[in-house]
């Protein structure tokens, strides 16, 4: 039954609750509630329906042949089982989501490393209160004033003000 290999595919709800927004809590909760019941009713259907009592049947209608012909088609009917397209598809996104959490996790550990540096710089640089001018200018090289390249006050261009 292809209801029950379904079913065997049991939800880490525990996984999902850490992962829905406090906003879309009710929601979930409701989600989970109907996959409950429906896993209750799945659960407590037979492995096999029962069988048809054809032979109760054959006495019982009037019409000739009717059964027989019932019969015959019934052993006759198939219903496939939905063919799966959506599994690869999840699967290759999945990875691709997986990429580029990784190149994200590396690119933030080299920004992380490279704001380490800086606070180092930050921490190990004299106190403003004791810097002179000339300090301040070393500290920071885009507070120098180029007053040959703009030698009327601000010094700077009007755009950078």
């Amino acid at each position: 039954m292809a209801g029950r290999r379904a079913a065997i595919k049991a939800i880490d709800w525990a996984a999902f609750a850490e992962r829905v927004p406090p906003d879309q809590r009710p929601m979930f909760n409701a989600l989970k509630t109907r996959s409950d019941a429906l896993s209750a009713r799945l659960a407590a259907l037979p492995e096999k329906p029962p069988a048809i009592d054809w032979a109760y049947y054959k006495s019982a209608v009037a019409k000739a042949g009717m059964v027989d012909e019932f019969q015959k088609k019934f052993s006759a009917l198939k219903i496939p089982e939905p063919v799966d397209t959506q599994t690869s598809k999840i699967n290759a996104q999945e990875q691709e989501a997986a990429k580029s959490a990784a190149e994200y996790v590396q690119a933030s550990k080299a920004r992380i490393a490279q704001y380490e540096q800086e606070l180092q710089k930050l921490r190990s640089m004299i106190p403003f209160e004791q810097m002179t001018i000339e300090d301040l200018h070393e500290a920071f090289p885009e507070t120098r004033l180029d007053k040959e390249k703009y030698p009327y006050w601000p010094h700077k261009p009007i755009a950078d003000l």
